[in-house]
């Protein structure tokens, strides 16, 4: 997953990605649930804590799309997809932080 630019307010595009695991192949993540979390470095809040949708299961494909108040805030910030399997085990992609730069809107 890439880095993700946004401009502070908007709500499109959606972020999206690809769960892989260490050796870069797709994850399964059929009969999971997904949910997207972000957060400022720092804070012990996340700003987003929502469901997310499974795009392509069987190629771990997965996105969540902005609502109203998500980039309210410019900054950098750390962003995550937490899966949760079928059998109840969660799994967090990427391995590290996805950063997020949420640009300050100019009018």
């Amino acid at each position: 997953m890439a880095d993700f630019k946004i401009t502070q307010n908007d709500t499109y595009p959606a972020i999206s990605g690809t769960c892989k695991d260490d050796g870069g192949n797709p994850v399964d993540i059929t009969g999971a649930t997904v949910r997207f979390h972000l957060k400022a470095p720092g804070s012990e809040t996340p700003k987003v804590n929502e469901s997310a949708s499974i795009l392509d299961a069987a190629a771990g494909r997965v996105a969540y799309q902005w609502i109203a108040g998500d980039t309210d805030t410019p900054g950098t910030f750390f962003a995550e997809f937490e899966v949760t399997h079928s059998d109840g085990n969660p799994e967090t992609f990427p391995s590290d932080p996805l950063v997020v730069y949420i640009r300050e809107e100019l009018a």
